[in-house]
């Protein structure tokens, strides 16, 4: 069944598993969250559910917003509002909570969050480009892109080339997360990783879009990359000789 929740990015921690292995984990406030309105393929084309979340007072609410939500007639007003497209909604009524039990150890799932800006960078450390040799002569202009124009014919730089420009504080996706450990009681989910945005960001969780297949017979439990020196066989070692 696919799922959705809106959470807080609380910040990065360790977990240790069964086997004393160091997990670096991100700690989510998932929820709670209230579905403020429904879509049907009846009356909307789609289906779909809009969630709220984090609480706030009405005079800070646009009017429109204000009579979105009044209709819902919630008796509370949110203050992130995000709808996700899921395939069975029909489970979804206006006014359920959802919370961050909605979700189980062992899952994968999607993060969308806004990344960190950066302000106005320039190439390189926004595209990584090279920096000229720091020799005599080489004026100030060390970090410049130089020339980037084709000649005479176009005779303009072409659109989209790497440039200067504002770094961050765009949408970001960070697909096939596995969710780690769900605390219940405190609204938290610890997913194995990094996700965008800074501590306090809002971030939407969405069940992965990816397929997961389950290995089946003896080879489930074994895994030979042929990149790793013990899976590779040197035809000039005795013991490969004697095989």
């Amino acid at each position: 069944m696919e799922k959705a929740i809106i959470g807080k990015k609380i910040g990065m921690t360790q977990i240790f598993d069964d086997a004393g292995h160091a997990i670096p984990v991100t700690v989510i406030e998932a929820g709670p969250c209230t579905v403020v309105q429904k879509k049907t393929a009846e009356k909307d084309g789609y289906e779909a559910v809009q969630l709220g979340f984090q609480t706030v007072p009405e005079r800070k609410l646009t009017k429109p917003e204000l009579g979105h939500q009044k209709k819902a007639g919630l008796g509370e007003f949110k203050k992130v509002l995000k709808e996700f497209g899921l395939k069975d909604c029909s489970v979804y009524e206006v006014g359920d909570e959802l919370k961050a039990d909605l979700f189980k150890e062992g899952e994968f799932v999607d993060i969308t969050g806004i990344s960190k800006g950066h302000g106005f960078q320039g190439v390189v450390k926004r595209h990584g480009a090279a920096v000229k040799r720091n020799t005599h002569g080489g004026g100030p202009v060390h970090r410049h892109q130089g020339s980037l124009g084709a000649g005479t014919t176009p005779g303009h730089i072409a659109k989209g080339r790497d440039g200067a420009g504002q770094m961050g504080n765009v949408q970001v996706t960070v697909m096939n997360l596995d969710i780690v450990k769900v605390d219940p009681e405190y609204n938290l989910i610890a997913v194995r990783g990094a996700i965008p945005g800074p501590k306090g960001g809002v971030v939407f969780l969405k069940s992965t879009a990816k397929t997961h297949v389950e290995k089946k017979g003896p080879a489930a439990s074994t895994s030979v990359n042929p990149q790793k020196a013990s899976a590779r066989v040197n035809p000039q070692k005795a013991s490969a000789r004697s095989k």
